[in-house]
């Protein structure tokens, strides 16, 4: 079995920052790419910013120059470092990882439970 355990939301002001975590465990052999998503109330899920293994990026117009994605693979663990946050960035944020397991041959894509940012003074 594998978790994918968010941390780091909640409410904050208009133009200001937030780190988001999200950390994996249980039964890993090995992770691939890791990404977040994102929800909006009314909105399909979108996919906001992923990074391989080799820690390549892609980050959606929307939010490009202010959210910045990192992984630390020592810790399973992928940030989502988020500045000047906007009304319109309030979501659930998601993460996702590709996961092989020990059992496992391939990999299998994994996500969090989500957790809510809502940007509003």
């Amino acid at each position: 079995q594998v978790q994918l355990v968010e941390s780091g939301g909640g409410l904050v002001q208009p133009g200001g920052p937030r780190r988001l975590s999200c950390a994996a465990s249980g039964d890993i052999s090995a992770i691939g790419a890791m990404g977040w998503d994102r929800q909006a109330p009314g909105q399909q899920r979108e996919t906001v910013a992923t990074i391989t293994p080799a820690d390549l990026t892609h980050i959606v117009d929307s939010v490009k120059g202010r959210f910045t994605i990192s992984r630390d693979n020592s810790k399973r663990t992928v940030y989502l470092q988020m500045n000047n946050l906007k009304p319109e960035d309030t979501a659930v944020y998601y993460c996702n990882m590709w996961v092989m397991t020990v059992t496992a041959q391939t990999y299998r894509p994994y996500w969090g439970q989500g957790t809510q940012v809502t940007v509003s003074s």
